[in-house]
């Protein structure tokens, strides 16, 4: 029987080929989920097939939206001048100019650009169009309807460019205009009227400003003569001929005095620190030797040198000889007036700090003393000076002042007469041979480019808002599960024949596949000698009784003994495909209300019999809990070789999980492009979060038009002449 199962089986281009990625075989799941669940390049690409469609239709907009604007644009043609910028303008004259133009930073060549950009540029340039050379300007702007002219002005601004040249002091001067001569003609008009514009800008500032000098310099001469008037009137009154002699000796004598006090302050604070310290450090018995100024004496230095070098010897000798040992006590001994040796000395020294306090605070004394008397006969000449030195101050301020303003008007006269550029043409502009714009080559290429990358946005965009499990990757990776079987879609058949077309082979793609399906439980140990097994789904409509039913058929046929039960107590169907009564069934068995064999159909095919529902039951996970109902499953594994059970979805309720427990494995039925992965992964996740083993996922109603896309392992349209060969070398057999 495997021997035959097998020999059905297809080639490896559909159905379920060999130990599937992540389906290992000591059971059922994916090694490593974490590594598995990636897009590939393949699916990404299959994702771009599928929507070919919508890639071509967008790409097709954008790319004849470009072709029709690049071809309906008027032709415009550029010309571009340049002209340099001087970081200074040119030295004539060793003089300040009135204007400053140097060009220090970016942000003073950003200010020249301001200039040529500006209104004032543009009017000055508007005005320079006169004559034919208007009428040509204006020829391609006018209008039929006079209403709402445009002005020459709004023209040059909206199409004139000015572009620094990146590190250096060029300026580029581009203008556009649908008449090549007309494009050079207003570009080298912009660079002759920035030229121009600066150079009368610096010429006005600096006539202004002569003006102003000339009218200050009269104020101010006016306003030193008056001061000179009263500083001599005030020598003659107080006689004070040879006061500035008088004065510079008082200040001489002032300047000794106050040198000779500051060194004796200096002297005094050093002093008064150093005996501070001493006396601080008597008053907390602290040792006198810390101190800088005394342990820097010679005879402390020497000392403090001698004491150290004899401790460290008591120390050595300590470790050899006791404390009465002769030479312990002379070393002592020598230790002893060494210390007094350097108390002496240290109190010494403390006598000659005192004695430096006391010499320098008399000092400082008498320094202060004569520095007050000389103060007071240098305050006493000054009650004298003060109005003098007031007086005096203010006119030669005053004359200084005169004299810069004068100075400052006849250098400003001067060069307010020479005609200096900060400016000078580089590259006149010349008439263009080929137009700028549109540029049909890159408009073409932008609008190809542009056209497959919004169609692949496009294409992407749709691919990720539609969230329905529809690919490989999208069971495996995403819900969790190995993909054991794919069952393609049925059109145009009732549901009675769809639920035995493994028998009927109305459709022979299907029956294979549910062939390929029964191979594929057969290939591990666990789902091969699972006897109970029950099939599930996410949500109704996903083919679950289909399925069952068709794989009960599958089985049956294959000589093993199968009983159908359709635990699905709330929705019912697997009567319905097989055209049985729904008298008695389970919610009888479950209530004692009748036995297993009056509710058992036998023989509904060959090896094969049907437990159906009873009917709709209003409590089914009462019934599903109940003891009977674990009995008679008990009861179905002695009779047959396999027990299939369907159940309910189980985003809609828990009866599949009620019975989970009571089987040896579970299979999950999964509607191309019907369910969405949030929703199957959730159930998914449900299953496998019992011990009970999950035998993997089955695909219903793959579109076979699709089919290339997803699963071209699975099914190649190349074999479907395979099928019908078959079917017509069988019927003319029969």
């Amino acid at each position: 029987m495997d021997s035959e199962a097998k020999q059905n089986q297809p080639g490896g281009n559909y159905g379920y080929a060999g130990n599937y990625a992540g389906y290992s075989a000591a059971g059922y799941g994916y090694e490593d989920p974490s590594s598995q669940a990636h897009r590939t390049i393949r699916d990404y690409l299959l994702i771009l097939r599928e929507r070919i469609w919508y890639i071509v239709v967008v790409f097709l907009v954008v790319f004849s939206s470009v072709i029709v604007y690049t071809f309906s644009r008027t032709k415009m043609y550029e010309s571009v001048a340049s002209v340099q910028v001087f970081r200074r303008d040119p030295t004539v004259m060793q003089v300040q100019a009135v204007m400053d133009n140097e060009i220090r930073s970016a942000e003073d060549l950003n200010t020249q650009v301001k200039i040529l950009e500006s209104a004032a540029i543009v009017k000055n340039v508007a005005d320079r169009l006169t004559g034919d050379d208007l009428r040509r300007f204006m020829a391609p702007y006018e209008k039929g309807d006079s209403s709402d002219p445009i002005l020459p002005t709004q023209i040059i601004f909206n199409n004139r460019k000015v572009v620094p040249q990146r590190l250096s002091l060029v300026l580029q001067v581009a203008y556009q205009h649908p008449d090549p001569i007309v494009a050079a003609k207003v570009a080298n008009l912009f660079i002759d009227e920035f030229i121009t514009y600066n150079a009368r800008m610096r010429i006005d500032e600096s006539m202004k400003a002569v003006e102003d000098l000339h009218a200050r310099a009269d104020d101010q001469r006016k306003k030193v003569d008056e001061l000179n008037t009263k500083l001599q009137a005030y020598r003659e009154r107080n006689n004070l001929v040879s006061l500035d002699q008088r004065k510079d000796i008082v200040t001489e004598k002032l300047k000794t005095l106050n040198l000779y006090l500051t060194q004796a302050s200096a002297q005094l604070k050093d002093a008064e620190i150093r005996w501070q310290q001493v006396q601080e450090r008597r008053s907390n018995l602290g040792d006198l030797t810390e101190l800088p100024f005394v342990a820097s004496q010679p005879l402390i230095g020497s000392l403090l040198q001698q004491q150290a070098a004899q401790q460290i010897n008591l120390a050595q000798m300590r470790e050899r000889y006791r404390d009465k040992h002769p030479k312990m006590i002379e070393a002592a001994n020598a230790f002893e007036q060494t210390r007094r040796e350097l108390t002496r000395a240290v109190d010494a020294a403390s006598a000659s700090i005192e004695a430096e306090y006391q010499n320098a605070r008399r000092n400082e004394q008498e320094a202060r003393a004569a520095l007050n008397k000389q103060e007071a006969e240098s305050l006493e000449l000054d009650r004298y000076q003060v109005d003098y030195s007031n007086l005096e101050r203010e006119y030669k301020i005053n004359e200084q002042i005169l004299e810069n303003i004068l100075s400052r008007a006849r250098e400003t006269s001067m060069t307010s007469t020479i005609e200096t550029q900060n400016a000078r043409v580089i590259d006149r502009a010349v008439p263009p041979i080929s137009p700028s714009s549109p540029k049909v080559m890159l408009n073409l290429a932008l609008g190809f480019i542009g056209g497959i990358g919004l169609g692949l946005g496009f294409a992407f965009f749709v691919a990720f808002i539609d969230d329905r499990v529809k690919s490989s990757f999208d069971i495996e990776g995403v819900v969790g599960l190995p993909l054991i079987g794919v069952i393609p879609e049925i059109k145009k058949m009732d549901h009675a024949d769809k639920a035995t077309i493994v028998v009927n082979n109305e459709d022979r793609q299907v029956a294979e596949a549910f062939l390929t399906l029964h191979s594929s439980l057969r290939l591990h140990d666990e789902s091969k000698h699972a006897k109970c097994m029950l099939i599930t789904s996410t949500i109704p409509g996903e083919g679950k009784s289909f399925t069952i039913t068709n794989l009960a058929l599958t089985f049956a046929a294959h000589g093993e003994k199968v009983v159908l039960v359709d635990c699905d107590l709330r929705k019912p169907t697997i009567h319905k495909g097989l055209k049985l009564e729904n008298v008695k069934g389970i919610i009888d068995l479950c209530t004692n209300e009748a036995t297993l064999d009056e509710a058992l159909i036998r023989d509904v095919h060959r090896n094969l019999d049907v437990l159906p529902a009873g009917g709709r039951a209003k409590n089914p996970t009462h019934l599903l809990n109940s003891k009977n109902f674990e009995l008679l499953l008990t009861e179905l594994r002695k009779r047959y070789d396999r027990v299939l059970i369907d159940t309910p979805p189980l985003a809609a309720v828990s009866d599949a999980l009620i019975i989970l427990p009571l089987v040896d494995g579970s299979i999950f039925s999964i509607f191309f492009n019907k369910v969405r992965r949030k929703a199957a992964q959730f159930a998914a996740k449900r299953l496998q979060e019992s011990n009970v083993p999950n035998f993997g996922a089955i695909l219903n109603g793959l579109n076979l038009a699709v089919s290339g896309y997803y699963y071209s392992q699975y099914y190649d349209k190349s074999y479907k002449d395979y099928y019908v060969v078959k079917a017509s070398n069988e019927d003319t057999r029969t």
